[in-house]
């Protein structure tokens, strides 16, 4: 199953080692069996944004581990991919860019007939085959019609997928230069989130399954969001998500939550009704 990750030090830059390549429960090693692609989004000291992916196991890539330790940002977006749709190529490899923003996505959305002709010439924000970048492109263009909100951006899109598309999972995180937005959706898979109070201690990660591992001293003594498809560490504080909930941290690392999405899809799918690729990508490296 994709995993994904996000960070948010706002309104402080931080340099994280995302990743420990050289850790023995790393990516690098739990990457055999999720490989398909790697990727891991941040923004510049002006706010450009900064995506290195490859459709490889990251255990395959050194450029990727030079990468995610250099990393530097105020928001950080990382994800592990088990393809269910789109070849193993650059372009469908997550996460994307659009109007500066990052995405990325974990779980099945069907009907991309039905949401190509929704998004008509919007269509062209997409350039490769993924369900992830179509949800994308809508709720880049609900965010522009929104006059750049993008909480109701979000909101409109996704209830629109919810009442329209044949639907599995859809669980997302958004970030820009100082924002971060996560939504759990509906309650097929998990997504946890932890609000991290200063202490006397690195910030050290590790996913329960291996998948993601985060280190990073500067955040040791401010506060941060993590949001993580599982616990990365022994912390009481970390939280799940509710279904439908969409949390948002400011600049400022004010955080709130809201309930968009209290019902379930119109077209709810399960795992018998998907594709046997799409099916084993849901279920992979679940324990």
């Amino acid at each position: 199953m994709c995993r994904l990750f996000g960070l948010s030090g706002a309104p402080r830059r931080t340099s994280a080692t995302f990743w420990l390549l050289c850790a023995p429960d790393s990516l690098s090693a739990q990457s055999h069996r999720d490989p398909d692609g790697a990727g891991l989004g941040y923004f510049a000291a002006d706010g450009t944004p900064r995506v290195y992916k490859a459709p490889i196991a990251a255990y395959e890539d050194r450029c990727f581990a030079e990468e995610a330790m250099d990393a530097e940002s105020t928001t950080f977006i990382a994800h592990v991919r088990f393809a269910s749709v789109g070849g193993l190529e650059d372009r469908n490899t997550h996460p994307f860019e659009q109007d500066g923003r990052l995405f990325a996505h974990n779980g099945v959305v069907e009907g991309m007939d039905l949401l190509d002709d929704h998004l008509g010439p919007d269509l062209d924000l997409v350039k490769g085959d993924t369900d992830s970048e179509r949800v994308f492109a809508l709720i880049t263009r609900e965010t522009r019609a929104h006059g750049g909100d993008v909480g109701a951006g979000i909101t409109s899109a996704v209830r629109w997928i919810a009442a329209n598309l044949p639907l599995y999972a859809l669980n997302l995180i958004l970030v820009t230069p100082d924002d971060l937005w996560a939504l759990r959706y509906p309650d097929t898979h998990e997504l946890y989130f932890l609000k991290r109070h200063p202490t006397s201690h690195d910030l050290q990660h590790c996913g329960t399954h291996g998948r993601i591992r985060v280190h990073s001293t500067d955040l040791a003594l401010a506060p941060a969001l993590v949001i993580a498809s599982e616990p990365m560490d022994a912390d009481p504080n970390w939280r799940l998500m509710k279904p439908g909930e969409l949390i948002h941290a400011a600049p400022d690392l004010t955080i709130t939550h809201h309930l968009i999405l209290p019902d379930p899809p119109t077209h709810m799918l399960t795992l018998t009704d998907l594709r046997p690729e799409a099916a084993a990508s849901q279920k992979a490296g679940v324990r």
